[in-house]
């Protein structure tokens, strides 16, 4: 279950930032933890299961921060060793923060759910695997999507595969599958445009490393924010060039929780501490003495400030009618008056 409590909820990824090293998993996790980060999350896949390992020219990465790798060597160098997950489910409950993982296969999830793993992630790239989608799905587990590079139509043929095969808490996270990311990749609406298509809760995958993103899609709606995490001075790892490194986690996690407040309630709703000003606006005032029965007029009385008198919209309604009462000068027009006049 993905419980807000009252804030964006912080998915902490670890993906390849372990660099192979156990110890430094673990570092991670700790680090999401002490960072402010609601859970933490790791791949779970083989090189084989991902791709063939082959020297093909169709294999090769020919652009961005992985150019140069066939895909096999980079999932064999990436992956998370099947063997480290039971280690780390349990540290992670030790340290008392959610750990959940993305599979990337049918066996994956057979895997994890010997882990209980409490929650799925879908991979941008898996979304249209809807084979994986349906196993998924049939665990019956709170599932996020991230929609990196889908159209609407394909987000729906997933969404729709996930809830006809048991899924009933889905969280649809917007996506942009540029590593890193720059602002110029994002297009915002895309988050209330989601919310609004599905009916579900929203978030932000983000791999830029402008934080005013993240704030903006706080904005927009998203209440689920995935980071890729690294230690401080980490500049070694397959994505630590668009990872939150150290005390960038809490600054991120501070500032999507500030904006997260900025936003309040889904009501029309003001602070109690606005009415002490109402006092300073407008109201009806006499400008001269008025007698019992004098007619009201632009000579003799005005609307402004401070609001003690009746409010500025009865001044049309009381010129031209006798004064009930007898007013002094530079003193506000009471209510008494409407009630002697009848006036609603």
């Amino acid at each position: 279950m993905i419980n807000l409590k009252g804030k964006p909820y912080l998915i902490a990824e670890i993906s390849a930032n372990h660099n192979g090293k156990l110890s430094i998993a673990k570092k991670l996790i700790d680090l999401a933890k002490s960072k402010g980060a609601d859970a933490v999350k790791i791949q779970t896949y083989t090189a084989d299961s991902m791709t063939l390992k082959s020297d093909k020219n169709i294999f090769k990465i020919r652009s961005g921060i992985w150019k140069g790798h066939t895909l096999w060597d980079l999932y064999n160098k990436a992956h998370t060793p099947l063997e480290w997950h039971k280690e780390l489910f349990l540290y992670a409950k030790k340290q008392k923060i959610k750990i959940f993982s993305t599979p990337f296969d049918e066996f994956a999830v057979d895997f994890l759910e010997e882990l209980h793993c409490p929650i799925y992630k879908v991979a941008s790239f898996e979304m249209t695997d809807l084979p994986l989608v349906k196993k998924i799905s049939k665990t019956k587990k709170p599932m996020i999507i991230s929609t990196g590079m889908a159209s609407l139509e394909e987000i729906e043929e997933c969404f729709d595969t996930a809830t006809a095969n048991g899924a009933k808490d889905i969280t649809l996270l917007y996506c942009v599958s540029n590593y890193p990311s720059t602002k110029k990749d994002f297009n915002l609406n895309n988050i209330h445009i989601l919310k609004k298509k599905f009916n579900c809760r929203v978030g932000l995958s983000d791999h830029s490393l402008d934080i005013s993103i993240a704030q903006a899609a706080v904005a927009a709606g998203a209440e689920v924010f995935e980071k890729h995490i690294g230690y401080s001075g980490q500049n070694k790892g397959l994505d630590v060039k668009f990872s939150l490194k150290g005390n960038e986690i809490k600054e991120f996690r501070c500032a999507i929780d500030e904006t997260y407040k900025l936003m309040g309630k889904k009501f029309f709703y003001r602070k109690k501490s606005e009415n002490e000003n109402k006092r300073y606006r407008r109201s009806i005032f006499a400008t001269n003495n008025i007698n019992k029965g004098e007619i009201f007029s632009y000579q003799n009385i005005r609307r402004v400030r401070p609001a003690n008198g009746i409010e500025p919209k009865y001044f049309e309604k009381i010129l031209g009618k006798k004064s009930p009462i007898s007013i002094k000068k530079n003193m506000p027009v009471k209510k008494e008056v409407l009630l002697k006049l009848k006036i609603k």
